[in-house]
């Protein structure tokens, strides 16, 4: 039967009340008293040097307080990366200045290079169109192998070329590496292209900054993921703003998927504007400008290499990558490619030797940063296709080369070549359950169905395995992390005992507001319903680190179980003496503290109230009052699994690719609420879906981007999926934090598109068409019906 309510129950998301009536708010609908707007001019071209800038006729119009260029930001920081790559020489990686106004260059379509703050966005609007540019177009720099070339054009003019860093992992496997894949039995070669994606969260990015002259105090309303980052980086590193002098708030956001982690100019120049005008000033973004403003994700171009024995056992894995930063670091770029895709090429096999190169290249195109899995579904893609070639080159069912190779249960706790140690899996058991739940034995069946009506039909497996958390902060530290990761949680117990938690977490579509109040229900064994969630507020929660890669239930909600130990430690020692009992002898349970053994006890709300009225109170013990602050860095990542399996069929007349079944099987660990965690599942899927059928972030030779609205940029829609079959039934805990848990926000994403390839490349292979070894993503219908034909 299914629980009623805590962990393990499907509650209902209660913000989902506020969102589907309309009630939510977000940042677009924050207006303040005496209110202006600011308009960016953003360059149309990609590269240019910026010749001059006339803005006196834009100065005049009505409605005009001010028009900002470089000029005003003398002084003023650049947007700050918040990771350092080391090389393979041991030195730090090339950080060019990536200033909130173009200073001299303009390196991407989109780049910021005057903004007009007027009484009106029309005003404003109109005003920016009578600003008159000088800019020397330059070559664009698009093509990351060409960008590394002798005497290519430079993006940055004082870097010596285009080369932000090359990483090697694990540098002391290469020789070896090189010497097994020379002399493996079979080495299977894949060379493919993780496509560049765009986010697209509902709601685009909005910014309001509010300058308080009275007490000189900063506050920032904003799209982000993690609120108490941007005002570390913004305070410390772009405006000097002391941290006690700047609130950054993010109220009710409409997704992120990964782009609204970074801290943007337009955050920085939105605060800083306000303080130079003393007003409000407020930036609601465009979804046009969003495509060429929001940090995109992805753009990988890589050759992997597996070598395999005799029989059929992976014996190396050699992978190089090209890996595109755009025209400036953003927050965490460098660490995608790097230590969030290398760490993850074991994948969940014993590959005993394993050495991944990458090259990270400037080049002039938009941002490049974390989007939904960043660097895990990177790695996962290339190494479960490179599995899937193997297979069909030895003539081997692609499962059961997978199970030849998979890390065994009793192998557990195993340590990869590759850095991490996977405390936990059971990769046969999700494969097995998988293949249960897609009807594998039957799928002949229905191949020849389809095949009777003209259609290609294929059956694609992939299995993947994540890092969640991104932990701990003293590893990450000696990685290149410029903060720590940790998270935070504040308990507060009123004194009629209902309960108050503020967390560093941030939601935007997680569900927090239901799923945290079940882990404290659960503990404390009171009504969910008594418990809300803060968070969002740098003003009124504890430094944290936001949400991303995961990690809201597995580290903040770790940092709330910490929290809440503590308060009912204290509030036994607060029962005890009510109950004059030993408090050793007293036990909580189901909202009530009972003297073990006796029928005498005392409830939830007592105790509390006897916090707060210490009428008759341990005062010499403990003081007064019911609140504990915790904070949690774990021990290790958490590992999340599964096996992903897609059922297409494909038009050979047109080559148009149906998705008919998905199945995904996972171990997300203990699961806190079931509809929440098969929710983010779905969307994950659709996600991974959408980049591997249809979503193509295009740039011509010029830089121009081609796919800059829904008019070129397919966003899979309701008539492109199938109903999911998703299970997350084959548990294996989580070892090393409080909970069990593993996360499950990003699974979706990174074990799909290779699902959908490899079922792609099957119902080609079913049909003579082996010549068909791979296809870049998205599989559009153009793109299959040339490889079909040999074009």
């Amino acid at each position: 039967m299914p629980k009623d309510g805590g962990i393990g129950a499907s509650s209902k998301r209660r913000e989902d009340v506020r969102f589907l009536t309309g009630r939510g708010r977000y940042t677009d609908d924050i207006n303040l008293n005496n209110q202006t707007y600011a308009y960016f001019l953003r360059s149309e071209v990609a590269h240019g040097k910026i010749n001059g800038i006339d803005t006196a006729a834009a100065e005049g119009m009505d409605g005009v307080i001010r028009v900002f260029t470089a000029k005003d930001f003398e002084g003023v920081g650049g947007v700050p990366c918040g990771w350092q790559v080391t090389d393979i020489h041991g030195q730090p990686m090339k950080e060019p200045k990536h200033p909130v106004l173009a200073e001299g260059k303009v390196r991407h379509v989109g780049d910021p290079i005057a903004v007009v703050v007027a009484e009106s966005l029309e005003q404003a609007r109109d005003a920016a169109e009578a600003i008159e540019l000088d800019i020397e177009e330059l070559p664009a720099v698009m093509d990351m192998k060409a960008a590394l070339a002798e005497g290519a054009t430079k993006v940055h003019d004082d870097l010596d070329d285009n080369l932000c860093y090359e990483w090697g992992f694990v540098e002391e496997n290469r020789a070896a590496v090189d010497e097994a894949i020379k002399n493996a039995h079979h080495v299977t070669t894949l060379e493919l292209t993780n496509n560049r994606l765009v986010a697209n969260p509902m709601e685009p990015r909005v910014a309001v900054g509010d300058y308080h002259p009275g007490t000189q105090d900063y506050t920032l309303y904003t799209t982000s993921q993690n609120p108490h980052v941007i005002r570390l980086l913004m305070g410390a590193f772009v405006l000097g703003i002391p941290e006690h002098k700047l609130r950054v708030v993010a109220p009710d956001v409409g997704g992120g998927f990964g782009s609204k982690i970074y801290h943007y100019a337009e955050e920085a120049f939105v605060t800083f504007a306000s303080g130079q005008i003393g007003r409000p000033v407020k930036w609601t973004s465009s979804r046009s400008e969003a495509f060429v403003s929001d940090a995109h994700g992805r753009d990988h171009v890589t050759k992997i290499e597996l070598a395999l024995d005799e029989n059929h056992k992976f014996t190396a894995l050699r992978c190089d990558t090209y890996a595109n930063m755009g025209a400036y670091l953003s927050t965490f770029a460098p660490s995608i490619p790097t230590w969030l895709h290398g760490t993850l090429l074991a994948g969940n096999y014993t590959t005993p030797l394993i050495y991944t190169n990458v090259k990270a290249v400037f080049t002039t195109t938009t941002p490049v940063d974390a989007y939904r899995g960043a660097g895990r579904p990177e790695a996962t893609f290339q190494l479960e296709r490179v599995v899937d070639k193997a297979a069909r080159e030895l003539g081997v069912d692609p499962a059961e080369l997978r199970r030849i190779n998979f890390i065994k249960p009793e192998q557990f706790p195993y340590d990869t070549p590759v850095a991490v140690t996977y405390d936990t899996g059971n990769y046969h058991a999700t494969l097995e359950k998988g293949l249960e739940m897609a009807g594998a034995d039957t799928f002949e069946a229905r191949a020849a169905e389809s095949k009777a009506r003209g259609k290609l039909r294929g059956f694609g497996l992939a299995h993947f395995i994540e890092a969640c958390g991104i932990a701990p902060s003293n590893l990450v530290g000696q990685l290149g992390a410029r903060a720590g990761l940790y998270e935070s949680a504040t308990v507060r117990v009123n004194a009629t005992g209902s309960i108050s938690v503020m967390t560093g977490s941030h939601s935007h579509g997680q569900g927090h507001e239901t799923a945290f109040p079940q882990v404290v229900a659960e503990m404390l064994g009171i009504d969910e319903n008594m418990i809300e969630i803060v968070h969002g507020d740098t003003a009124n929660t504890p430094m944290g680190m936001g949400t991303y890669g995961s990690r809201s239930i597995a580290v903040g909600g770790s940092a709330m179980v910490r929290a809440t130990e503590k308060i009912i430690n204290k509030a036994k020692k607060i029962a005890a003496h009510l109950l004059e009992a030993a408090e050793g002898d007293i036990e909580l349970k189901d909202g009530a503290f009972t003297v073990a053994g006796t029928d005498k006890s005392v409830a939830w709300g007592d105790v509390t109230l006897a916090a707060y009225v210490p009428h008759n109170y341990p005062l010499e013990d403990i003081e007064p009052g019911l609140e504990e602050t915790a904070f949690y860095d774990p021990s290790n990542f958490t590992y999340p699994s599964g096996a992903y399996i897609c059922e297409v069929e494909v038009d050979p007349d047109t080559g148009k690719v149906d998705v008919l079944a998905f199945t995904a099987a996972d171990d997300f660990g203990n699961v806190i609420n079931p509809m929440i965690v098969e929710g983010q599942v779905h969307g994950g899927v659709a996600q991974g879906i959408g980049q591997a059928l249809l979503e193509n972030c295009s740039y011509d030779a010029d830089g121009q981007l081609l796919s800059g609205s829904y008019m070129d940029y397919t966003m899979p829609r309701a008539d492109d999926l199938p109903m999911f079959e998703v299970d997350h039934s084959c548990i294996t805990p989580c070892t090393h934090n409080p909970l069990g848990v593993k996360g499950c926000g990003e699974a979706g994403a990174i074990g799909s598109p290779p699902a959908v390839v490899n079922a792609v490349i099957d119902a080609l292979h079913r049909a003579g068409q082996t010549h068909v070894t791979h296809i870049d993503m998205p599989l559009t219908p153009s793109r299959v019906w040339a490889a079909i034909h040999g074009k």
